[in-house]
């Protein structure tokens, strides 16, 4: 029996990004869900090389912006420059007009330069010399952040935070991934020899396809259910808002996709969990949130599935 294409690329990213097949999966099933990812972590995880491997493989249409704190808004969306030959404004798109948009390190750029993402990220326009253009089909942004404890960095707010579908930690490689990664040849050289599983057409059926998973009461009563919890408890300083509530479903229906399954059970929005609530559960009075594994641990435990 064929492999399926989604498989295809989960198993050719994980000959490329070594050790990290469930970071992978997640990162796939945001995409899958028409979502926005977000990956903390220090620098040297291999977080650039995923956004570039998963471009490759879905076929899609890739640039890279390299935040930095003088960056401006125009950097990302474009400028308007006047064409002596026509008379007129000559609009030129910036980097933000690609299905796939790196945006490295967001978080060393300005708020104000942060803000720029916030229309194309939600409403995939973006609004340049008062005029609104369109982005492309199917469109991902793929940010990557330091942790705040590093110098000449600036805190994402909670508004931008919850554009983002899903965040991931890539994490240390185990013994025998670093052993490989070390003796193997050079990962970026691997990227230019690697052929697309995906063309953009069947991504965007696979995400109709999400819609279509079936998702019975029980299982709305049990994403609702997660969602009122954290409303209700004094260990969260915000619970989870209804956009969080629909995250998690959407996320659910994609990662029982690919398990090629066409109804979503309780263990698939406990496996996504994680990636939804970590960016978006803060603890009262400042103080110092468990990890997103552990989070979701205690919301598994705390809310009986019905």
């Amino acid at each position: 029996m064929p492999e399926s294409p989604i498989a295809e690329t989960i198993g050719q990213a994980g000959r490329i990004v070594l050790g990290k097949e469930r970071q992978i999966r997640l990162a796939l099933t945001c995409f899958l869900a028409r979502g926005h990812l977000l990956i903390e972590d220090l620098p040297g995880m291999g977080k650039t090389i995923l956004a570039h491997v998963l471009a490759k493989l879905l076929g899609l249409d890739f640039h890279r912006i390299q935040c930095t704190a003088d960056m401006l808004p125009a950097d990302i969306m474009g400028v308007a420059i006047y064409d002596r030959g026509s008379g007129s404004f000559q609009f030129h798109p910036g980097p933000i007009f690609s299905q796939v948009v790196l945006v490295d390190e967001i978080n060393r750029a300005t708020p104000k330069t942060q803000s720029a993402l916030l229309e194309a990220m939600e409403e995939h326009q973006v609004t340049c010399e008062g005029e609104t253009r369109l982005l492309p089909e199917p469109f991902f942004v793929i940010a990557t952040q330091n942790p705040y404890h590093q110098i000449g960095t600036f805190p994402l707010p909670e508004s931008q935070l919850d554009r983002f579908l899903m965040r991931i930690e890539m994490g240390y490689p185990d013994h025998s991934a670093e052993r490989e990664l070390l003796s193997g040849a050079d990962r970026r050289d691997m990227l230019n020899g690697l052929p697309p599983c995906l063309q953009p057409g069947q991504l965007i059926e696979l995400q109709r396809n999400v819609i279509l998973v079936h998702a019975s009461p029980a299982l709305i009563a049990y994403v609702q259910a997660i969602a009122e919890h954290t409303r209700r408890s004094p260990d969260y300083q915000i619970g989870l808002s209804p956009r969080a509530a629909l995250a998690l479903l959407r996320a659910a229906r994609a990662w029982a996709l690919i398990d090629q399954r066409d109804i979503v059970l309780p263990e698939d929005v406990q496996a996504v969990l994680p990636a939804i609530v970590g960016h978006r559960l803060h603890a009262p009075g400042g103080n110092t949130m468990p990890s997103s594994v552990e989070m979701a641990g205690k919301l598994v435990a705390a809310v009986p599935v019905p």
